[in-house]
């Protein structure tokens, strides 16, 4: 038998024991896990560090280290989330609808757990919190394979949190990590029959490869082009402070905005607040010929250097010393890019319908947000707009199921099966139905 099959088989097993589970025990058990993180913390950290040290030597962006490191404050927000889920409804056992049928049977649909979920994920170690603690709560035992790049992070978070589960009762193995070569990872995918769902969780790449090569059923989350459109009637200085937070907040997420859109009435005056403030925050604009022209009119700033002059090409660059900052010329890709670092694409439309049209066009199906004061504006970009998520005067990075009240969320689907937007327990079950009689039979 395979390392990946008896892992999975393990799992099943556990499975069991795990869906007859009371919510008392479940709850004590996220509780226990949570108290685990925090009391290895140094050990989490120290581990993480060997990850980090390993991808800034091999030369990976600082906006995927960033995905990557770990420090207390965020081993303290990982256990949070678990004492939030254990705060939650239980999903296992509620009633979705119903009825007496009109023969006396008694018919009642069930929320219950899939029973064994893989996830494959890339460079966040505090997914491996997240999933394993939604997947307890729900009633699933969870396959954990996470990047190869996270590899000492996520075997010593795996670590804690079997050990504080079996403390408290369950088998450990409702938790395993899965080895990260490429060979366990594709008989994860083909271990249908033992893994109930798959879920990828990462860039396009990770996603296409799952959903393409499993024949396990697959839960497909998206990549993030989240837009930001600011609409002839939006409050131009709200809708800067909403722009600067959904893009410099934290860029390396999937919900952080990748693309600005600006309605021709109000883009001579909200460009020329904007691109300056984002040139600060070191963001570097990819804009239509309208952005461009606005950006090459702002004043040049005294700390411009040539290698700053040299990196924007005739635009204005590192305005107030932004180290890398400047306004220049946008492919094509660059619109339907999820740069997940400190770039933005940015275009001028004529109209809140040419915003849907662009949108429609490049969006990855994510987050989309319009800044207005019109309720009419409002009302039509959410009807038109198709998106996992569609904002009304807010950031796009509240697309999250710790800030919609789910608690950690399992990731953000973009697909229209079974769910879509963030996933938080409902989504981590399926549904039986109940059927109770009196000896009636079918005539």
């Amino acid at each position: 038998m395979s390392e990946i099959i008896e892992l999975a088989r393990r799992a099943r097993e556990a499975s069991y024991a795990l869906a007859d589970a009371s919510r008392a025990t479940k709850d004590a058990a996220l509780h226990a896990m949570a108290a685990a993180l925090r009391e290895n913390t140094d050990a989490i950290v120290a581990a993480n560090d060997v990850d980090v040290a390993a991808a800034r030597e091999a030369g990976t962006p600082e906006s995927t280290v960033d995905r990557l490191a770990l420090n207390p404050a965020r081993v303290d927000g990982m256990a949070a989330g678990l004492e939030q889920l254990a705060g939650l409804t239980d999903p296992v056992g509620e009633v979705v609808r119903g009825y007496t049928l009109p023969n006396g049977l008694e018919l009642r649909q069930v929320r219950v757990p899939f029973g064994v979920v893989g996830i494959i994920y890339e460079a966040r170690p505090n997914v491996t919190a997240d999933a394993a603690g939604i997947c307890l709560k729900s009633g699933n035992a969870v396959l954990l394979r996470g990047s190869s790049s996270a590899a000492a992070s996520n075997t010593a978070i795996i670590a804690v949190l079997r050990d504080a589960a079996a403390a408290c009762g369950l088998p450990a193995d409702v938790i395993q990590g899965v080895p990260t070569d490429r060979a366990a990872v594709k008989e994860l995918m083909q271990a249908r029959g033992l893994v109930d769902v798959l879920i990828p969780r990462g860039g396009a790449g990770l996603i296409q490869t799952v959903v393409g090569e499993s024949s396990v059923p697959v839960i497909e989350t998206g990549v993030g082009n989240c837009h930001v459109y600011i609409d002839a009637d939006a409050d131009l200085e709200v809708g800067l402070e909403i722009l600067l937070n959904s893009k410099t907040q934290r860029p390396s997420v999937c919900n952080a905005a990748e693309s600005l859109l600006v309605h021709s009435a109000v883009a001579d005056e909200f460009l020329a607040r904007a691109l300056p403030a984002l040139l600060e925050a070191g963001v570097t604009v990819h804009g239509d010929s309208t952005v461009v022209a606005a950006g090459n009119s702002l004043p040049a700033s005294s700390a411009t250097d040539e290698a700053g002059d040299a990196a924007a090409g005739d635009a204005a660059s590192d305005v107030a010393g932004a180290r890398g900052a400047g306004v220049v010329a946008a492919t094509e890709e660059d619109f339907g890019a999820e740069y997940n670092s400190l770039d933005l694409s940015a275009a001028v439309v004529d109209s809140l319908e040419d915003a849907v049209q662009h949108i429609r066009r490049y969006s990855s199906g994510h987050t989309e947000a319009i800044i207005t004061r019109s309720q009419s504006a409002a009302r039509r970009f959410t009807q038109a707009v198709d998106s996992a998520a569609v904002v009304v005067n807010a950031s796009t990075r509240f697309t999250d199921g710790g800030e919609f009240g789910f608690g950690a969320e399992i990731g953000i689907s973009t697909q229209k099966l079974h769910a879509r937007g963030p996933m938080g327990l409902p989504e981590m079950t399926s549904t039986k139905y109940i059927v109770t009689g009196e000896g009636q039979l079918r005539t």
